[in-house]
């Protein structure tokens, strides 16, 4: 699922943060999730290509918010996962427990994961599900490399979460769209510290030129 969500956990559970903090997280992706499961984008998704419906959700998240790019990053990757818990299992006693994610009540969850963006990529797959569970690892990607400031942190912690994972996270297997998702939510995260109004769409875009251009 998510490497770099996993590791976010870890973030939210080192820093014990305070129950009004994760309140509010909840209450955000309560928020956002409503948004995408409303009419209102769904009206949206009629007349819009899928990158644009990933431009509309980050501004909704700016705008809640008000503009702080690091809280909106962080609340989006909580918002755009299409799962409820992540499962883990003890490599030694076989122990399995599920993580409970932030979500909204079962009807909203179930109507926001079915009108998630899934059309990302050139080669997303062709069906329901298509490339939705990418969302997470790009916003996710791009809130610890707008956050960290003192060095490339992204790396560092890929390398720690993918040697937890192999040894913790059941049905772990790589993707390579994952990771082609996050290595284009660091660029976002990076760019985001150049310029405050670039667009999630301008780097999904600019990738697919590039790819197309060199003939990659």
């Amino acid at each position: 699922m998510k490497r770099k969500l996993i590791f976010l956990l870890f973030l939210l559970a080192a820093a014990n943060i305070q129950n009004a903090q994760v309140t509010t997280l909840g209450k955000s992706v309560d928020y956002l999730s409503r948004y995408i499961a409303s009419d209102e984008f769904n009206q949206l998704s009629v007349n819009s290509i899928d990158l644009a419906l990933i431009d509309s959700i980050y501004k909704k998240a700016l705008n809640n918010c008000e503009h702080d790019i690091s809280d909106a990053l962080f609340i989006l990757t909580f918002s755009v996962i299409p799962y409820n818990h992540i499962p883990l299992a003890s490599p030694n006693i076989g122990l399995r427990i599920n993580i409970p994610l932030p979500h909204s009540v079962d009807s909203i969850y179930s109507l926001k994961n079915k009108r998630l963006p899934k059309i990302i990529f050139y080669d997303s797959p062709k069906n329901e599900f298509g490339d939705k569970d990418k969302l997470a690892h790009f916003f996710g990607s791009a809130y610890l490399a707008y956050s960290s400031s003192w060095f490339d942190i992204t790396e560092i912690i890929g390398i720690f979460v993918e040697d937890f994972e192999e040894k913790f996270y059941v049905q772990s297997k790589v993707d390579l769209r994952d990771i082609r998702a996050d290595n284009l939510g660091n660029i976002f995260g990076k760019a985001l510290k150049e310029n405050r109004n670039v667009l999630p769409s301008q780097v999904f875009s600019l990738y697919h030129l590039t790819l197309f251009r060199y003939g990659l």
